[in-house]
C-alpha cells in the first residue's frame, strides 16, 4: 500500500500498522472498563507499552539492528515519552490534587483523545511532505494489498484474543491480581501482533516500520485506547502504581538514549539485549509483590 501511494514507511508504521496491531488492546480495554475491571484495562495499556518498548524493540534488534531516522529520534520517540508523562499526570490525583483516589476521569479521557487527533495530524503532515517510499517492497494491486491487510489483521486480533483468554484464566486460577494480569499476560498477549509485525518488518529490511509500529502502538494505546475507555467509563487507578508508570517513562528514556548515543541512531543487538533484560527484571519485580 505504501509503495502504491508513495507514502513513507514510517507513516504506515505509525498509523495503519500501529492501529491494526493495537486493535486487541482497544477491544480488551474497552470491554474490561465496561465490565468494571479498570485494573485490567489500564494494566493492559501500561503493560503493552512496556512490552512494545522493551521486548518488541529488543527482540527486533536481536534479529537485525534497527536504524532509526533522525525524525523518529527527534520527534516520534519524544512524543511517545510525552504520552507516558501525560498519563502519569492524569493518574496522579492523590499526589497533585489531594484527591480521594487516583482516577482517569471522563474529561481526562476526552483530553487524551484530543492528543490523539493532534498525533494523527502530525503523521498526515509527514505523508504530505513526502519522503522515501517503500523502496524494494514487492508491489501488488490495491485490492490484493487490502485483502492481505484485512486477513492478516483478522488473524492477529483473533490469535491475540485467544491467548489473552487462556492466559487470564490460568492467572486467575492461581490467585494473581487483575492489575498484574493486565501488566503481564494480557499485555503480552495483546502485544503479540506488534511483535510478529516488527520482526517480520526487520527481516524484510524495513526497520522504519518496525520502530514506527512500536512507537505508534504506544501512542495509540495511551491516546486512543485509554482515551476511549475513560471517556466511556471513568476508571480507577488503584491497581496500577506510580512505580509502574515511572518504569514506563524510564523505558522510553532508555530507548531514546540508545538511539541518540553509543552507535548513533542504531539500536544494536547488545542494546536490544539490555532492553529485553530490563523487561525480565520488571516482571520478576512484579511477581515478587504477589
Amino acid at each position: 500500500m505504501a509503495a502504491n501511494f508513495n507514502i513513507p514507511p514510517i507513516v504506515i508504521g505509525l498509523t495503519i500498522v500501529a492501529f491494526g496491531t493495537s486493535a486487541p488492546e482497544l477491544t480488551v480495554s474497552i470491554s474490561s472498563a465496561l465490565k468494571g475491571s479498570s485494573d485490567l484495562a489500564i494494566g493492559n495499556v501500561v503493560g503493552s507499552n512496556l512490552f512494545n518498548t522493551l521486548v518488541i524493540v529488543g527482540c527486533t534488534a536481536l534479529v537485525a539492528p534497527i536504524v532509526i531516522t533522525r525524525n523518529t529520534l527527534l520527534k516520534e520517540i519524544p512524543l511517545s515519552l510525552l504520552a507516558s508523562v501525560i498519563l502519569l499526570i492524569c493518574a496522579s490525583d492523590v499526589l497533585l490534587d489531594r484527591g480521594a483516589a487516583d482516577m482517569l476521569s471522563r474529561s481526562e479521557g476526552l483530553l487524551l483523545l484530543c492528543f490523539f487527533i493532534i498525533f494523527l495530524g502530525y503523521t498526515f503532515s509527514i505523508a504530505s511532505s513526502g519522503g522515501d517510499s517503500a523502496v524494494g517492497t514487492r508491489q501488488f494491486p490495491v485490492w490484493r494489498s487490502l485483502l492481505y491487510i484485512l486477513a492478516g489483521l483478522g488473524a492477529l486480533v483473533g490469535g491475540g484474543q485467544l491467548f489473552v483468554e487462556g492466559a487470564s484464566g490460568i492467572a486467575r486460577s492461581l490467585g494473581v491480581s487483575e492489575a498484574v494480569i493486565g501488566l503481564t499476560l494480557v499485555a503480552g498477549g495483546t502485544s503479540l501482533p506488534e511483535l510478529a509485525t516488527s520482526i517480520v518488518a526487520a527481516l524484510k529490511k524495513n526497520p522504519e516500520i518496525a520502530i514506527g509500529n512500536a512507537i505508534g502502538s504506544n501512542l495509540f494505546n495511551i491516546f486512543l485506547v485509554l482515551g476511549s475507555s475513560a471517556a466511556i467509563v471513568p476508571m480507577s487507578m488503584s491497581g496500577i502504581t506510580y512505580t509502574d508508570l515511572m518504569v514506563l517513562i524510564a523505558a522510553g528514556v532508555l530507548l531514546w538514549v540508545f538511539g541518540a548515543f553509543f552507535k548513533k541512531r542504531t539500536i544494536t543487538r547488545i542494546e536490544g539485549g539490555v532492553l529485553l533484560g530490563c523487561y525480565i527484571i520488571y516482571i520478576i519485580y512484579l511477581l515478587s509483590l504477589q
